[in-house]
């Protein structure tokens, strides 16, 4: 973890992003590539595809803050990327996720 601790980390407000995008080579490393070249903080990853895997979702637990709207609209500028909502962090893909990764 970063230079912030886990109670410090916990009170960060955060949001998770569903992400729909074409399911092939790459599409991952591009939506993921854009918050890294703005130094945007990815908390976790989730990816699965869904329906006859033509498509995949994509789950991202960030940090809410300012810069949040504009990164959604650039995601939803890239071109494999099918569409984007936005959710509170304690939506269940994540909440639920956390227990398997309990000591």
């Amino acid at each position: 973890m970063n230079a912030i601790n886990r109670s410090e980390n916990a009170a960060l407000a955060r949001a998770v992003l569903e992400i729909d995008v074409a399911n092939h080579p790459g599409v991952m490393s591009h939506v993921v590539g854009l918050f890294s070249r703005r130094a945007y903080n990815v908390e976790g990853i989730l990816c699965l595809p869904v329906g006859d895997g033509s498509q995949s979702r994509i789950w991202l637990l960030v940090n809410e803050d300012a810069r949040l709207a504009q990164m959604i609209r650039q995601v939803e500028k890239l071109e494999d990327v099918v569409g984007v909502r936005r959710h509170h962090a304690d939506h269940a893909v994540f909440s639920e996720l956390e227990t398997f990764f309990r000591p």
